[in-house]
């Protein structure tokens, strides 16, 4: 990180006022090592710095186009000052920020800044190229909407046991003093559970889970102890408590800050919230830096980000 690199919001409005600034901080970002290929011909590409543009050097293309070409920025009428400064809000808000309050920030409309909050959000999905190991926390919880908030014939018709019926069931997965992965599944039954942490946590950890029986098999495999929390919820390092405070930051997120979900965004909404959780001990100016490098090689179009809105929206219990 340069030493003029901005470290609080304030700075960073200033800094990225400049579109120059701008265009030469997206250029170190997309091409680090200098070398530049046009994506349409794959040549040699120089950089116009008095339009702010890249041009492709072969006689038979000379294309011109923007660097935000092969980023989640591309085909966006908006300057990277705005861009860059709502990647800095969404990446250090910790509950979240919504698209109401980011329009009325950037001065677009909310329909532009939902639309840019999934694109960065995109950008903040951490790929896992390790499993997790030494003492790992797994539980699950229910994200819907609150049985109170129903009409009575309808919450005696949805609502059975535990109340999870037609609500989305997220696993969590928590490397104590490491990083808490999140993935939705279909289930709480023993193959669902048992197949997610077998994928992502090495075999021979310490697992601490609670009494659900879907995990009493994983003994085999990990060193597994469990908590009944009929009875309590802490036995010596035995408890799920990381992952509670995980659930309490995400439902805090979702239901004061966007306050209904469709299920088909929920898994980005996870991704959003499991970065700021696993890059909690940085600044802000790093994390920003982690999202920024990020934006490369990824696109997300409108089409397919409303493909499936009818799917409804959900109240966060």
């Amino acid at each position: 990180m340069t030493p003029e690199t901005p470290q609080s919001l304030l700075e960073a409005v200033r800094y990225f006022t400049d579109p120059k600034v701008c265009f030469e901080t997206m250029l170190g970002v997309k091409y680090p090592d200098g070398n530049i290929a046009c994506p349409k011909c794959g040549g040699a590409v120089g950089v116009v710095r008095s339009r702010s543009l890249l041009q492709c050097k072969a006689k038979g293309c000379r294309k011109q186009f923007s660097v935000k070409v092969g980023t989640i920025f591309e085909d966006s009428p908006l300057g990277l000052d705005k861009w860059f400064v709502a990647v800095w809000c969404i990446a250090n808000a910790k509950n979240g920020i919504s698209s109401h309050e980011l329009g009325r920030a950037l001065d677009v409309t909310q329909k532009t800044a939902w639309f840019m909050l999934h694109r960065v959000r995109l950008a903040m999905k951490t790929p896992a190229f390790r499993k997790l190991a030494g003492e790992v926390e797994s539980d699950e919880t229910f994200i819907g909407g609150k049985a109170r908030n129903m009409h009575k014939h309808k919450r005696e018709k949805k609502i059975r046991g535990r109340g999870a019926s037609g609500k989305t069931i997220v696993q969590g997965l928590l490397e104590r003093d490491g990083e808490a992965r999140m993935q939705i599944v279909k289930a709480t039954d023993d193959i669902t559970l048992q197949k997610t942490v077998r994928e992502n946590v090495e075999f021979g950890a310490v697992l601490y889970t609670d009494a659900l029986p879907s995990y009493a098999v994983l003994g085999m495999n990990y060193w597994h102890y469990a908590v009944d929390h009929l009875t309590k919820y802490v036995t010596g390092r035995v408890h799920t408590n990381g992952l509670e405070n995980f659930w309490s930051l995400l439902k805090r997120t979702l239901k004061g800050t966007y306050v209904a979900v469709a299920p088909f965004h929920l898994e980005r909404y996870l991704d959003e919230q499991t970065f700021r959780f696993n890059q909690r001990r940085t600044g802000d100016g790093a994390r920003f830096r982690r999202v920024l490098s990020a934006v490369v090689g990824k696109r997300l179009t409108y089409r397919v980000l409303t493909a499936t809105d009818d799917a409804g929206f959900m109240g966060i219990k």
